[in-house]
């Protein structure tokens, strides 16, 4: 029987692991979403809590940037809460971005990906990171980063530019995707800012992102984008393009043509950061491969915009005009909370990471 002291939890096997209680005050009640869907604090003691990831065995994985801690969440009761959390790494260099892939655990820091082997056999105890790939830059404007594997097997990793805009050369402004095996990287896409969450079409299986876009050009330009990206090789045009048609005032021989322009303009500086299709069975059934994005918020806005989530439909295949599905993490022009990534679970529901707050919250839906 585990015994439950001071807000830890001793295992059998000898091993500590921080206890994950709820309720520390985050006003979850003020978030507004359509009729039938609930929210709820899966976890509230992750601090920092950026990128998600989902073990084989329902395990919980969350990134962070400047705690350089990696985490583990898990529901040993089944009760939609988070019961444990372990401390996988620390001391790490912004290691934002999680991924698992065959049992294993990899970690994306500033210039390197770590790896821990057969990580959920080892939650209470796990070894020490193991470097698999060191060869990216060590920027930190926009070195941060979110990694996912695609349906290729390979890691996708973005490389994001070391300013707010500026022409640079490979492998800045890209998304590359690294073959592990080879220890070698290819550039997979071009002209990207900075993407932070990116997932693959469940019938198409092409890659789709956000991005970022520059800042001062004013309140409200340029916008956040919604991409895609069917196969390699494209150009999606920074520094000289900005959403559809946008030259860059700064940047010599700026304009817009032969660039792939955006699918979905987002809101100007809304920060559109995690992204997901939903794959799920909870959510009614017009959800279906929705794509959601969670907005981070806006930083240097006259009025701030964002903090967020919201939904695009993809009706006959294509993405429509975002609508509001979460909602008050702002209020009064002031945030109390900043989504950053969206995991689905098993079960159909969401979990949304919110870094301000420290926070992993659960949404469910039922008639």
């Amino acid at each position: 029987v585990r015994a439950v002291t001071s807000g830890f939890i001793f295992h059998p096997d000898g091993y500590l692991a921080a206890f994950a209680p709820s309720g520390n005050g985050l006003p979850v009640e003020k978030i507004e979403l359509p009729a039938g869907f609930r929210i709820s604090i899966f976890a509230d003691n992750v601090p920092g809590a950026r990128s998600l990831a989902l073990g084989d065995r329902g395990t919980i994985f969350v990134g962070t940037r400047s705690e350089g801690k990696v985490y583990a969440l898990a529901d040993t009761t089944g009760n939609g809460k988070a019961d444990i959390r372990y401390d996988i790494a620390g001391g790490l260099d912004s290691p934002n971005g999680v991924a698992l892939k065959e049992g294993a655990l990899y970690i994306a820091e500033i210039s390197r990906i770590l790896r821990i082997n057969s990580i959920e056999d080892n939650l209470a105890k796990p070894p020490e990171p193991e470097v698999v790939f060191d060869s990216y830059p060590e920027d930190r404007h926009h070195g941060w980063k979110f990694i996912a594997f695609g349906p290729d097997g390979l890691l996708y990793v973005p490389v994001g530019a070391p300013c707010n805009i500026c022409p640079e050369e490979d492998p800045y402004s890209t998304i590359t995707r690294l073959d592990l095996r080879k220890g070698e990287f290819e550039i997979f896409a071009r002209g990207v800012r900075n993407t932070v969450g990116f997932d693959w079409h469940p019938d198409t299986g092409d890659l789709w992102f956000t991005e970022n876009g520059r800042d001062w050009l004013g309140d409200n330009r340029p916008p956040d984008e919604l991409n895609t990206a069917p196969g390699p090789g494209m150009h999606f045009g920074f520094p000289y393009c900005h959403g559809t048609d946008i030259e860059d005032p700064d940047i010599e021989g700026a304009g817009c043509g032969g660039f792939t322009p955006p699918e979905v303009e987002l809101g100007p500086h809304v920060a559109a950061l995690g992204m997901r299709f939903y794959r799920g069975e909870m959510f009614p059934e017009r959800y279906r491969n929705s794509i959601f994005i969670a907005e981070h918020g806006s930083w240097n806005r006259t009025v701030p915009i964002g903090y967020r989530i919201v939904r695009i439909d993809m009706e006959g295949g294509r993405p429509q005009e975002p609508e509001v599905f979460a909602d008050g993490w702002l209020q009064e022009n002031r945030s109390w909370g900043r989504p950053v990534d969206l995991l689905f679970l098993s079960d159909g529901s969401m979990l949304i990471s919110d870094d301000k707050g420290g926070a992993v919250y659960r949404i469910t839906y039922s008639e």
